[in-house]
C-alpha cells in the first residue's frame, strides 16, 4: 500500500529547500553531523553524492536517538506542583494563547506556530499521542504562578499527533528570562485519556529551544520583549542549566519567518512509548517534581543542583536574583494546527 503524502511536510521541505550546505549543517545536531563527516572532525567525502550518502546514513542512525528528558520546571500546572489545567474542559486546543475555562485573559506577541512530531523508538510516526505544552509569555510570566497572570491559564495546550505524529499549536514567542535559554516545555502522553485523566502516565518530559538568531531578530524588534534583550546577554546554550549538556542537540527547532509576519517552528523528537517517567521530570527513576507551595512573589530562577532542585525565575528582570532555599525549585531534568500553507 503506497504510503500517504505529508502535505504539511512537503511544505516544509519546500520553504528549506536549496538553502545551501550551511543551512543544511545548520540544522544538524552535533551528532549528526560529526556521523556525516565520519566523526573526524574533517571532511574527507569527494563529491555531492557521497556527502548525501552519509547524511541519510547518519539519518538513519541518529533517528532512534530519544530526546533528552528535562525538568518540568516549577510551573508545569500538571498537578506536580499547584494546579492541574490538564483536567480542565477546554485544554484540548491548537490555539494557546487566550485563556479558558474561568479565564479571559489573552497572551500577547509574535506570532508562533510551532509543531511537534513525534516518534517511537523505530523511528515510526506516533498517532494518537497527546502532547501537553506550555511557557512563559512575552514579559517571562507563567500564568498560574506569575504574579500578575496568577488569574490566567494562557500558553498552556494540549494536542493530539496526526497519522504522520504531527501536533501543532498557535502561540507566542516566549521571553527570555534571567537564567534560562528561550523554550517551550512539553510532556508526552500515550493517549489523550492519559492526557486529561490528570493521572498519566508521562512518558517523556523535555523542552524545545530557539536558535539565537531568531530570538536576538524578536527581541531587538517587538514591543514587550525589551527585558529579554539584556537577559538574552546574560545566558548562552553553554552556560544554560538545561540545554548546557549537548548545547540542544536533538532539542533546538528549525524556525523560518521574521518577527512582522511571525515564525514556524518544527522539532522532530524519539520518544519511548512504553517509558514512564516521574512528575516533574527527570527520566525513569528519576527525582520528582517541583516542591513547595506555588510563588507568591517573583519566580524562582532554574539553577543546577542534584540536592536543593533548580529553579526559574520567570520574570525577566535582570535585576531579580535566583534562589534555591525560598522559592519552588526544580529537578534537573496554530488557531488551529499549522497547515501546509501556514508554513509555506
Amino acid at each position: 500500500m503506497a504510503t500517504p503524502r505529508d502535505p504539511e511536510n512537503e511544505a516544509y521541505v519546500r520553504a528549506v529547500h536549496d538553502k545551501g550546505l550551511a543551512f543544511d549543517l545548520g540544522t544538524m545536531s552535533r551528532r549528526r553531523m560529526l556521523a556525516v563527516l565520519g566523526g573526524t572532525g574533517a571532511i574527507a567525502l569527494t563529491g555531492a553524492g557521497a556527502l548525501m550518502a552519509g547524511g541519510a546514513e547518519a539519518a538513519a542512525a541518529t533517528c532512534a536517538e530519544e530526546v533528552e528528558s528535562e525538568t518540568a520546571g516549577p510551573f508545569p500546572a500538571d498537578g506536580s506542583n499547584g494546579p492541574d489545567v490538564r483536567t480542565i474542559d477546554g485544554v484540548v486546543r491548537h490555539d494557546i494563547r487566550p485563556s479558558f475555562g474561568d479565564y479571559t485573559g489573552l497572551a500577547e506577541g509574535v506570532e508562533l506556530k510551532f509543531t511537534i512530531v513525534v516518534q517511537d523508538l523505530d523511528c515510526a510516526a506516533l498517532e494518537g499521542a497527546a502532547v501537553y505544552v506550555w511557557h512563559c509569555d512575552r514579559e517571562g510570566r507563567y500564568s498560574l504562578y506569575s504574579d500578575g497572570a496568577t488569574e490566567e491559564n494562557y500558553l498552556r495546550g494540549i494536542g493530539v499527533t496526526d497519522c504522520f505524529g504531527r501536533v501543532s499549536f498557535t502561540s507566542v514567542f516566549p521571553a527570555c528570562y534571567t537564567g534560562r535559554w528561550p523554550h517551550i516545555h512539553f510532556e508526552v502522553y500515550t493517549s489523550l485519556e492519559e492526557a486529561t485523566s490528570g493521572a498519566g502516565p508521562i512518558r517523556k518530559t523535555s523542552q524545545i529551544a530557539f536558535p539565537e538568531e531568531i530570538a536576538d531578530e524578536v527581541y531587538a524588534n517587538a514591543e514587550g520583549y525589551e527585558a529579554s534583550v539584556t537577559n538574552m546577554e546574560g545566558i548562552s546554550l553553554e552556560s544554560d542549566m538545561v540545554f548546557g549538556d549537548d548545547l540542544a542537540a536533538r532539542e533546538m527547532a528549525t524556525v523560518t519567518g521574521d518577527w512582522t509576519t511571525g515564525y514556524v517552528a518544527r522539532l522532530v523528537i524519539t520518544v519511548d512509548p512504553t517509558a514512564v517517567e516521574e512528575p516533574g521530570g527527570g527520566g525513569p527513576g528519576g527525582p520528582g517534581g517541583p516542591s513547595g507551595p506555588p510563588p507568591s512573589g517573583p519566580p524562582p530562577s532554574e539553577s543546577p543542583s542534584p540536592t536543593a532542585e533548580p529553579t526559574d525565575t520567570a520574570s525577566p528582570t535582570p535585576s531579580e536574583s535566583d534562589t534555591a532555599t525560598a522559592e519552588p525549585t526544580e529537578t534537573a531534568t496554530p488557531t488551529d494546527s499549522a497547515s501546509a500553507t501556514a508554513e509555506a
